[in-house]
């Protein structure tokens, strides 16, 4: 009997450990891509962006004919990590933008690139690990990336000085690392966050996306958490957007679709609920997952220029880029 139940419990631990780990590689692994056809134009798929890929291409263009510096740096935990900068004036305000879940920055970012221009601002273009020429190959719903967050604000106020001024930016996971940043101590040079689309948690999204894939996600969760836990040496439910936005007390402006299918628009209404920081949510009729700039550019050019400037990071519309 006890062999038996020996033998019981060894197969029980082993089916665990590899539902868990089929879980881990689904949601958290990211092999490492080979280097790109520089003659291709990464643009996201889906017949929601189909109407917006001829813009989003020429800013992709004008984004990669532009003078840009490589920067790099080491992660807390021994990455080398990527970000191109790109200055309009070494005096003006930079915003340092992380881009989403599996993407890159060429891809989500190359318009923020182009609003950042049009506004007078510098940006520093980052690479999340796992993504471009920064290394890895766990992504971590911002559990990791928001640490890298706050090691390249401590290498842009050392890089650019100490009246360097810098707002974070992200879209998707990008919006939830900023966030995630902005809940712990940040030098007085960052004087803002811009959350695009985000979510409140890693343990939310992951759900919502096992639900719409017709998976038992309560069932399944427990299974993902431990993935993470044996094989990308991380806690999914250590730190979330929703524990950053109770302390955080910067100004964060929220900008999300209305008719986002990915990451529901009830997740920066949660966020934006909690916050007691300065705030403004912002949404988008019609805009599906990280198209609220791309749907109603104008819209979101007068409430980024005038919360800022309310939050005295002064800007100014300088030129259209649609």
């Amino acid at each position: 009997m006890a062999v038996k139940l020996l033998i019981t419990a060894a197969i029980i631990a082993v089916a665990v450990v590899l539902i868990s780990y089929i879980c881990f590689r689904i949601v958290f692994y990211a092999p490492r891509k080979e280097q790109p056809d520089p003659s291709v134009l990464p643009v996201p798929e889906g017949a929601e962006y189909e109407p917006y890929h001829d813009i989003m291409k020429k800013w992709i263009v004008q984004t990669r004919s532009m003078h840009h510096q490589d920067f790099y740096i080491k992660s807390f935990d021994g990455l080398t990590l990527h970000a191109k900068y790109f200055e309009v004036d070494k005096n003006a305000v930079t915003e340092i933008m992380f881009h989403g879940y599996r993407g890159s920055a060429e891809r989500d970012l190359s318009g923020g690139v182009q609003r950042c221009f049009a506004l007078g601002r510098n940006v520093l273009l980052i690479d999340q690990r796992t993504s471009g020429e920064s290394e890895g190959n766990v992504i971590t719903f911002g559990v990791n990336e928001h640490r890298d967050c706050l090691s390249w604000v401590d290498f842009a106020c050392k890089h650019f000085g100490k009246d360097a001024q810098f707002v974070l930016t992200g879209i998707s996971m990008g919006a939830a690392t900023v966030l995630m940043a902005a809940g712990k101590p940040l030098p007085s040079n960052v004087k803002g966050v811009l959350f695009d689309c985000g979510f409140t948690s890693a343990k939310d999204i992951i759900k919502k996306c096992s639900r719409d894939m017709k998976l038992p996600a309560d069932l399944l969760y427990p299974f993902i958490k431990l993935g993470a836990k044996l094989f990308g040496h991380f806690d999914v439910d250590e730190y979330s957007p929703m524990d950053a936005a109770e302390s955080c007390t910067l100004p964060v402006i929220f900008f999300h679709g209305e008719n986002d299918n990915f990451v529901p628009c009830c997740m920066s209404r949660k966020l934006y609920d909690i916050c007691s920081c300065p705030k403004r949510l912002v949404t988008i009729k019609d805009a599906d997952h990280g198209l609220c700039y791309v749907v109603d550019n104008k819209t979101y050019f007068n409430n980024v220029t005038e919360f800022f400037t309310q939050n005295g990071v002064p800007t100014k519309l300088l030129h259209d880029v649609m």
